[in-house]
C-alpha cells in the first residue's frame, strides 16, 4: 500500500490519520472535533462502567420507579419495566458507539457520513438542545439539594430568605453555585470529566447503599411495598399501560443512545467500551430502580407516608451529619449526570456548527447559558407537559436519526469512513448536495411523522389532543421510539443508492503491524 495513505489502521481493528495536521485549514476540523490519536485513546471497562454508573445514579432515574407504581404497577413490574427498557435502548447505543472507538470521532463528526457535512449540524443540534434542556432541570434540581444542606445547618434564616421571582434568594444563590461548579470542570476539558466519573460514580454508589440500609434498619425490614398489589393486574389493562411505560424507559437514554461515540472515541478498543457498557447501564439503572423502592418502601413505615424523592426524604432524618452526608452525594451524583449526559454532547455540537469559532469548552458555556435562559424552574413546575411529555415526544424523535445512523454505518458504509472527507470542506463522498443527504432527511422526517404525529395526552393532562395530532396515528404514539427507529432505518435503506456516499472510490487504508516481520493480517478480520 502506498506511503502517502492517509489513514493507518491498526491490528485492533482502531483507525487513525497518519498525519493529523493535514486536516488543520479545513473550516469544518479543530482540535476537539479531530479524531483521537491511538495513544489519547485510554478509557478501559472500567472507565465506562463508572461513566454509566455516575450518569444513572440521579434524581429522575430514582424517580422512575415511584412515577410507574404511581400509575398502579406493582414493583415487580415497575422493575421489569425499567430493566427490559434499559436492555433495549442499550443495542442502538452500542451500534452507534462503535464508529467512535474506530475512528476517534465525536458524534456529530460521525454524523456528518450520513446527513452530510452541513446537515449533520441541524441533526447535532436537535440532540444538543434537548441536552441543554435537561441540564438546566438537573442544575436546577442540584441547587435545590445545596439549598437543603445549607438549610439544615443555618436554619431558618437560610431557607425563609426574601423572596425574589417567586423563590428564596438563597435558592437563587444555590443554583448559580451549582451552575459555575459544573462550568468549572467542564471548562478543563473531558479528562477532567473521565477523573469526576471514575472517583465519583463509587462514592455515590455507597452513599446510596448507606441510605438504603440506615433505612432499613430504622424500618425494621423492608416495609409494605413488596407485599402491595398491582392494581393493574396482568391482564390487557396492564399490558396497555406496559407499552407507552417502556416507551418512557427507553426514551429516557434516548439521547445517549446517539452521542456515545463522543465518549467512545477515547476507548482502548470496541471490547473495553462494549464490556464496560452492558455492565454499567442496564445494572445499574435496575440497581437504582431496587434502590428506590427498598427505601421508600423502609420510609412508609419510618415516617407513615411514601417520599420517593430522596432530597425531601434525607431533610427529615435528625443528624445534622447524615442529612449532609445524605445530600452530598445527591449533589455528586446530579454533576456526573449532568457533565456526561447533558453536557459534553451539546458542547460538540455547538463546536461542530462553527469549528474555528467554537471550542469545546466555549460550547460548554453555551450550554449552560442556554439551561438557564429555558428556565428549567418552569419546565419542572409541571412536569406532565414539561417533562414526561416533552421526552415521550422528543425520544420518538431522536431515534429516527439513530435509525440513519445505524442504517448508513452497518449496512451501507459497513462500518468504513474517510476520515479526511468527514473533514473536507467541499466535495468528497459526504458532500452529497450542497453539503446535505436528502435522502437521510427523508428517512428522519417520514419516522419522526410516524413516531409522534399520534402524539396524544389525557384531557387537562398535557400539551397534546386527546385523540392525537394526526388521529389515524395515535395508535403508534404509544410505541414512538421503536417506530421512529424502525421506519428510519428501512426508509433510508430504501432511499440509499447501493454505493454510500457521493464517491464510490474505495477508502484506502495501511496496516500497521505490531511486529515488522508479522505477516499482512486480513482487512476483514481486523474491523472488530
Amino acid at each position: 500500500m502506498a506511503s502517502t495513505t492517509a489513514q493507518l489502521r491498526h491490528p485492533d481493528g482502531r483507525v487513525e490519520l497518519r498525519d493529523p495536521s493535514s486536516l488543520a485549514g479545513s473550516r469544518n476540523f479543530n482540535d476537539e472535533l479531530a479524531p483521537v490519536p491511538l495513544e489519547r485513546r485510554t478509557w478501559t471497562t472500567y472507565n465506562y462502567f463508572a461513566l454509566w454508573n455516575g450518569m444513572a445514579f440521579n434524581l429522575p432515574s430514582y424517580l422512575l420507579a415511584s412515577g410507574l407504581i404511581a400509575i398502579g404497577m406493582n414493583w415487580v413490574q415497575a422493575f421489569m419495566t425499567i430493566a427490559i427498557g434499559n436492555l433495549i435502548v442499550l443495542v442502538p447505543m452500542l451500534l452507534n458507539s462503535h464508529a467512535g472507538t474506530k475512528y476517534g470521532i465525536p458524534f456529530p463528526v460521525f454524523t456528518r457520513a450520513f446527513f452530510g457535512i452541513r446537515g449533520a449540524n441541524l441533526a447535532a443540534l436537535m440532540r444538543g438542545l434537548v441536552a441543554c434542556g435537561w441540564f438546566g432541570i438537573q442544575t436546577w434540581v442540584g441547587g435545590q439539594a445545596i439549598f437543603v444542606i445549607v438549610g439544615k445547618l443555618a436554619g431558618s434564616g437560610w431557607t425563609d430568605a426574601a423572596v425574589v421571582y417567586d423563590q428564596p434568594w438563597t435558592l437563587w444563590l444555590c443554583f448559580a453555585v451549582f451552575w459555575a461548579l459544573q462550568m468549572g470542570i467542564i471548562w478543563r476539558g473531558m479528562e477532567a470529566v473521565k477523573r469526576l466519573e471514575s472517583w465519583g460514580a463509587p462514592l455515590v454508589s455507597i452513599g446510596f447503599v448507606i441510605l438504603l440500609i440506615w433505612i432499613l434498619v430504622e424500618a425494621g425490614g423492608f416495609g409494605p411495598i413488596f407485599s402491595q398489589e398491582s392494581q393493574l393486574g396482568w391482564g390487557t389493562e396492564f399490558w396497555s399501560v406496559f407499552a407507552p411505560s417502556l416507551m418512557g424507559m427507553i426514551a429516557f437514554w434516548a439521547t445517549l443512545s446517539l452521542n456515545m461515540s463522543d465518549f467512545t472515541r477515547f476507548g482502548k478498543g470496541q471490547r473495553k467500551q462494549v464490556w464496560g457498557q452492558i455492565l454499567g447501564l442496564p445494572t445499574t439503572m435496575s440497581f437504582i430502580a431496587i434502590m428506590s423502592i427498598m427505601i421508600t418502601s423502609g420510609g412508609i413505615v419510618v415516617y407513615g407516608e411514601a417520599i420517593w424523592d430522596p432530597v425531601q426524604l434525607a431533610s427529615r432524618f435528625d443528624s445534622p451529619i447524615v442529612v449532609v452526608a445524605a445530600l452530598i452525594g445527591i449533589v455528586l451524583a446530579t454533576v456526573t449526570t449532568n457533565l456526561a449526559a447533558n453536557v459534553v454532547s451539546p458542547s460538540y455540537d455547538f463546536s461542530n456548527a462553527f469549528p474555528r469559532r467554537i471550542s469545546f469548552r466555549t460550547g460548554g458555556l453555551i450550554t449552560g447559558v442556554i439551561g438557564i435562559v429555558v428556565q428549567p424552574w418552569r419546565l419542572i413546575s409541571d412536569p406532565n407537559i414539561y417533562i414526561y411529555a416533552w421526552l415521550s415526544f422528543y425520544g420518538g424523535v431522536l431515534a429516527t436519526i439513530a435509525g440513519v445512523l445505524a442504517a448508513g454505518y452497518w449496512v451501507k458504509a459497513r462500518r468504513m469512513l474517510s476520515l479526511t472527507d468527514l473533514f473536507a470542506e467541499r466535495g468528497g463522498r459526504y458532500w452529497y448536495t450542497a453539503g446535505w443527504n436528502w435522502r437521510a432527511f427523508v428517512a428522519t422526517a417520514v419516522g419522526a411523522v410516524l413516531a409522534v404525529g399520534g402524539a396524544y395526552s389525557a384531557p387537562g393532562a398535557g400539551p397534546f389532543p386527546e385523540h392525537g395530532l394526526i388521529p389515524f396515528l395515535q395508535p403508534l404514539y404509544d410505541y414512538s421510539w421503536i417506530v421512529g427507529l424502525v421506519s428510519a432505518f428501512l426508509v433510508f435503506l430504501v432511499l440509499s443508492p447501493s454505493a454510500h456516499g457521493a464517491a464510490s472510490t474505495p477508502i484506502l487504508e495501511e496496516e500497521i503491524h505490531e511486529r515488522r516481520d508479522q505477516s499482512r493480517i486480513d482487512s476483514a478480520a481486523l474491523d472488530r
